[in-house]
């Protein structure tokens, strides 16, 4: 890793601490550490964190790899069963993206409460992938942010 990078709020919304994100997997950090960001209602673009490459782009989610890390924002809880339905891609899986570039367009206010028997949260969390457990901390936990605004840095 070449020196820190400045992850940037994906979206507009309150940050909470991934250990409040109803889901085992994020909130014990198996895929990785990081904050989530319960999101303005509304419709919204979700915006690239960090600048990369776009390695991974579902209509739910998405990873953006660049300077030696890859960040993962997984747009709400149990939205792979909405099967796509809601959300508009706007980035293309290989490009070189910018922080700040649309990637997503999506209304988290429109998502049912549950789909497939699961229940439905609209909850962002963005996680910093293969970094250690507890190894991201966020001043914004707790507060308001806009797209773009500062999220965390990685060590």
């Amino acid at each position: 890793m070449s020196g820190a990078v400045q992850v940037l709020a994906p979206c507009p919304g309150r940050v909470v601490a991934m250990a409040d994100v109803p889901d085992p997997v994020f909130a014990e950090e198996m895929v990785g550490p990081g904050v989530a960001i319960e999101p303005d209602a509304g419709r919204t673009t979700v915006v690239s964190p960090i600048a990369g490459k776009v390695v991974k782009v579902l209509p739910h989610a998405f990873v953006v790899l660049g300077d030696g890390v890859g960040v993962l924002v997984h747009l709400g809880i149990n939205t792979v069963r909405l099967e796509g339905e809601g959300f508009e891609v706007l980035a293309t899986q290989g490009s070189e993206v910018a922080a700040g570039d649309p990637m997503i367009t999506w209304d988290p206010s429109s998502l049912p409460s549950t789909a497939s028997g699961q229940d439905v949260s609209p909850v962002v969390p963005v996680v910093l992938m293969d970094a250690p457990k507890g190894s991201v901390a966020s001043d914004a936990v707790g507060g308001s942010v806009a797209a773009g605004d500062l999220l965390f840095a990685t060590a």
